[in-house]
């Protein structure tokens, strides 16, 4: 066990920058970025969920206890991974997406005073360049985090899809500014804690398309964001490896470290 945790402090070492010598100093705090998987999951589409069956549970005639279990659920709901193959022909599926480009340094940026005032919120290029003036230069191959606040929302279907008939009503990161981060930041993936990527009312998902052309996947529904620092923590984004899948549950989880 020492051994294997060891080499997970490795691993948040180096994809924090610092040396896996100096593991025995390095300590802080795991947050948890994702959603469990239950009934009461958010999909796109109300009538799709998740839904687990019961194989086995109790007892059995040996004498020992024995659970086992199986699920069905489409690949976007919850917290998932967009894989850029999910609006671009060509590119890469779940399978297919680099280890690195899921594990690197995060750079939260916290535009939830804008979401709260307009539920159509699209985040701008002068959200990433003034929160650069206070935080620095997001570096080449950083992963960023948009925090809108929704998260808040997660359970209360209306109040976090803000649905009106067929049109869904959150805040996204506008097509604009995921070029600029394309163009100039060269990031390695994208995140936020809404439904989409692209604000809800979006017809015809120009952010999705402008990312994953790229090969930029993205994080959707990440949860507890609030507890994430503007810079310093380490991501670490692993999706179910669904061969030729276009998306797939999420297990993701950030690294803050205390020194």
């Amino acid at each position: 066990m020492k051994t294997k945790l060891l080499f997970v402090v490795a691993i948040v070492c180096l994809a924090a920058g610092c040396s896996p010598k100096k593991e025995a100093a390095f300590s802080g705090e795991w947050i948890d970025l994702s959603y469990d998987f239950s009934d009461k999951t958010l999909y796109w589409v109300e009538s799709d969920g998740f839904n687990k069956e019961t194989v086995a549970e109790g007892q059995t005639d040996k004498g020992y206890y024995y659970s086992a279990y199986k699920f069905c659920a489409p690949e976007h709901g919850g917290t998932h991974l967009d894989a850029p193959r999910h609006f671009a022909e060509g590119r890469q599926t779940v399978d297919e997406v680099p280890l690195d480009k899921l594990i690197g340094a995060a750079f939260k940026i916290d535009v939830s005073a804008k979401a709260s005032a307009n539920r159509d919120y699209q985040i701008a290029v002068e959200d990433i360049t003034d929160w650069e003036k206070q935080n620095g230069t997001i570096p080449e191959g950083g992963i960023v985090l948009f925090q809108t606040g929704y998260g808040k929302f997660w359970g209360d279907r209306q109040q976090y899809m803000g649905t009106e008939g067929d049109v869904k009503h959150f805040p996204g990161l506008g097509t604009e500014a995921a070029q600029w981060l394309i163009n100039n930041r060269k990031v390695k993936a994208v995140g936020i804690d809404t439904a989409s990527i692209d604000h809800g009312a979006s017809a015809t998902f120009d952010t999705h398309v402008a990312l994953m052309t790229q090969n930029v996947s993205a994080f959707e529904n990440v949860a507890n964001l609030e507890k994430v620092p503007a810079k310093g923590a380490t991501i670490i984004a692993l999706p179910m490896k669904i061969k030729g899948g276009s998306g797939a549950p999420l297990r993701i989880i950030a690294f803050i470290p205390s020194n």
